[in-house]
């Protein structure tokens, strides 16, 4: 037995199913927006925003909410953890986060 898998676009605005449906994402106050539209409805939507694009300032593309460093953990640094690991047998990279199993062995030991 075959299978015969059919995708249906249909508008969101109004509903009715095409096989020219677009899907077009716009944005408003930071929120982004995907709506399916016919070439017919998607005319509408640009002849509304069509001013304010106009009138308005490109901004390109957002940036995303700031990215917070942390500060520096207390207790032993990453290359006294690594100069312990090498000399107790751990084989632990030069650079990079020191793995949990050879802090937890330090500080077991400390």
């Amino acid at each position: 037995m075959a299978q015969k898998i059919v995708t249906v676009y249909t508008d969101d605005l109004t509903g009715a199913d095409s096989d020219e449906v677009g899907t077009h994402t716009f944005s408003l106050n930071g929120v982004y927006y995907e709506i399916d539209l016919t070439p017919e409805n998607y005319d509408k939507l640009d002849a509304a925003l069509r001013p304010f694009i106009e009138n308005g300032r490109k901004q390109g593309r957002t940036k995303g909410a700031p990215r917070v460093r942390r500060g520096a953990a207390e207790g032993p640094s990453a290359e006294e953890v690594r100069a312990w690991a090498r000399e107790n047998g751990f084989a632990v990279n030069a650079r990079g986060r020191v793995p949990r199993e050879v802090r937890e062995a330090f500080e077991a030991a400390h």
